[in-house]
């Protein structure tokens, strides 16, 4: 989904509008419905009705961690395949030490910034991937993301 407008720390985050402003905010609404209705009328069913919408909400929450999860580990092989054809040997002999986090943040860096950026993680400069972002000079963007 390129735009016009470059990528860059202010701009790479996803925003859903039918999971972030629909899907969420619904099922918010739902709870606090369920136990309105619930102070009104006291009932089993009503108290289950309060269960569900919170199991539902938590389904909600938990299907954007899993696709989140499983693109964190795509990153990882997406980043230890580029480190290797990037870094020098003894840097990239040391590529497999980076965190997850780091290796979030490295992705979006062009490839003359990484081994720079890669030093300051090793260092303990750069410990998250908002520390790594932060620092990105020339950004790599990425338009397809969960």
């Amino acid at each position: 989904m390129p735009t016009d407008r470059p990528q860059d720390l202010s701009s790479h985050r996803r925003w859903l509008p039918a999971y972030h402003f629909m899907v969420i905010p619904v099922l918010l609404f739902n709870i606090g419905f369920a136990i309105w209705y619930f102070i009104r009328v006291p009932t089993a069913w009503n108290m289950w009705t309060i269960v569900v919408a919170v199991a539902l909400l938590a389904l909600g929450f938990l299907a954007r961690v899993m696709a989140l999860t499983v693109q964190d580990r795509l990153i990882r092989l997406e980043m230890s395949l580029r480190l290797k054809e990037v870094l020098p040997g003894p840097l990239a002999a040391r590529a497999a030490d980076l965190t997850p986090k780091q290796l979030v943040g490295l992705r979006f860096a062009s490839d003359p910034e990484l081994p720079g950026l890669i030093e300051r993680c090793f260092s303990g400069e750069l410990q998250n991937d908002e520390a790594v972002k932060k620092q990105i000079k020339n950004w790599r963007p990425d338009w397809l993301r969960a």
